[in-house]
Order: C-alpha cells, then sequence, then structure tokens
C-alpha cells in the first residue's frame, strides 16, 4: 500500500518530483493523493526525500529507512584520489581477505542502481579453492584449445591473415599454461576470491547493470585496501563456452549470464603514485 499523511504533508511536492513513475500528486490548493499505485517500481526514492515521514509505502518498513550521515560522506576531493588511485593490482598473496571486507565489497555491489529498479543482478562470491581452480582450469583449458586450433596447419595463414591480434596472443597464452602447471592461477591472477555479477540472459539491461555494481564493489575494494581485477581471460573463457557450462562453473543460476566478474585479494603492497590518463 502507498499512501500520504495528511496531516504530516508540508506540501513540498518533493516526492512528486523525484518518483519515476508519477505516482504521487502534491498541489498547494488540494489534498496530496496517489494515483496508480500499482506501477510503483520500488525505488524508495518518494520515501527517502520526505523530511516528515508523510510517505508511506509498504515496501520499506520503518526499520529499513536511515537518516543520511553527510558528515561521513567524502569531499569531491577525496573521492577523486580514491578514483585516480584505483588500479588492478595483480601482486596478489594468500593472506585471506577479512570477512568484513568482503561483506562491505558485497553491500556496495549491491547498492548500484539498476536499469527501471528492477534489481535482476545477482552476486556470487567464490572463495572455496577448489571452486577457483575449477574456474581457472576450465578458463585455460578453453584457451590452450584455442591456441591450438589457430596454430594447425590447415588455418595458420587464415589466422594470420584475418585474426592477427587473436593469433599473436598464442604465445602469452602458452606462457600462461606454463604457469598453471606450476601451480599459478594466471587467468584469475592468483585471486583469493572472484565476485561473480550476473543477470538473466535474456534482460536488456544485464551488461550494463553488472558493470555499474562491478564499479561499487571495486572501490569499495580499492578503499580497504584489497586489490581487484577485471577477470578478462575468464569472462571471454566463459562467453565462449555457454551460459549453461559457463553457469555450471561459476556457481550461478542457470539462466544467467555472468556479465563481470571480479578477482580479489590481498596485495604484497600498495601503489604510491598515479600517472595522468
Amino acid at each position: 500500500m502507498i499512501s500520504i499523511n495528511k496531516e504530516l504533508c508540508n506540501r513540498c511536492g518533493k516526492c512528486q518530483r523525484v518518483c519515476p513513475a508519477f505516482i504521487p500528486v502534491v498541489e498547494q490548493d488540494k489534498a496530496p493523493y496517489v494515483r496508480h499505485p500499482e506501477v510503483c517500481i520500488g525505488c524508495g526514492h518518494c520515501v527517502d526525500v520526505c523530511a516528515t515521514g508523510a510517505f508511506l509505502n509498504d515496501q520499506f518498513s520503518p526499520e529499513s529507512i536511515h537518516t543520511i550521515n553527510r558528515e561521513l560522506l567524502p569531499s569531491p576531493e577525496s573521492l577523486m584520489e580514491l578514483i585516480r588511485s584505483r588500479r588492478s593490482n595483480r601482486t596478489i598473496t594468500t593472506k585471506p581477505i577479512p570477512q568484513s571486507s568482503l561483506d562491505m565489497i558485497m553491500e556496495a555491489a549491491r547498492y548500484a542502481p539498476t536499469a527501471q529498479n528492477s534489481r535482476q543482478v545477482q552476486l556470487h562470491l567464490i572463495t572455496d579453492d577448489e571452486a577457483l581452480l575449477r574456474v581457472e582450469a576450465a578458463t585455460i583449458g578453453y584457451f590452450m584449445r584455442l591456441a591450438r586450433v589457430l596454430l594447425s596447419p590447415p588455418i595458420k595463414w587464415i589466422a594470420r591473415l584475418f585474426l592477427g591480434k587473436l593469433y599473436d596472443e598464442v604465445p602469452a597464452l602458452y606462457a600462461m599454461n606454463e604457469q598453471f602447471k606450476q601451480g599459478k592461477r594466471p587467468t584469475i591472477c592468483n585471486s583469493t576470491a572472484l565476485l561473480v555479477i550476473s543477470a538473466p540472459k535474456g534482460y536488456d539491461f544485464g551488461m550494463q547493470d553488472c558493470n555499474l555494481a562491478y564499479q561499487n564493489a571495486s572501490l569499495m575494494a580499492e578503499s580497504l585496501g584489497v586489490s581487484q581485477v577485471y577477470m578478462g581471460f575468464v569472462q571471454v573463457g566463459m562467453f565462449m563456452m555457454g551460459v549453461k557450462k559457463a553457469s555450471r562453473i561459476l556457481g550461478i543460476p542457470e539462466n544467467h549470464k555472468a556479465f563481470a566478474i571480479m578477482g580479489l585479494g590481498m596485495p604484497a603492497f600498495k601503489y604510491q603514485k598515479y600517472t595522468n590518463r
């Protein structure tokens, strides 16, 4: 149920101005009311903007509504410094990531906006060592099969001619395979955790919503001193394997597609500078 407490409403009209579904109607010479509450997308703008507590939406209990402590908000300068300092630090160690840090990274990702507040993004955290090894083995296995195809005599010259950039990557793929044989995990950058951000495969805004969540999580990880690396090899490998096989390897719902994957770990050291970009 959505309603406006007429006794508490001060007719400021803010709820009307922020509602994307045009549900509140607030006019100075009339009692405030709501129209077509059934089209509410549950974004909470109405409840969060109301200073007097007059706007009531049963999707949000009183316990779920929090007053913003603006003294804790970063200044534009400090936020920009965090953005500039964020790097893909691949010097990941075996030191475990504090659970409190993982919880905050996940919460930051959950607070990312989604198209029409659809909230179809799901987060899956992989920390089990066997599961991490399974992702690494599947990824390196895919790319080694690809490398062998690119070097096979029947298509080698075609690959060099039409797939030059990909063909040039073959030596690097073999080098990564050698690292894997030595017990390292090059495609996941030796990460001790993987954050898989997925959405239903037929959802039109899956890529946008998942990468918004990724950005939130990445900045939170940076603020906590946790390395975060975009898993490009894993992302491509899982895409080429197909949704069903990738979902089994990653442990996500079968009808979901992983649109963003983040490697996490504690770095051996931190960068001291940033360069212009």
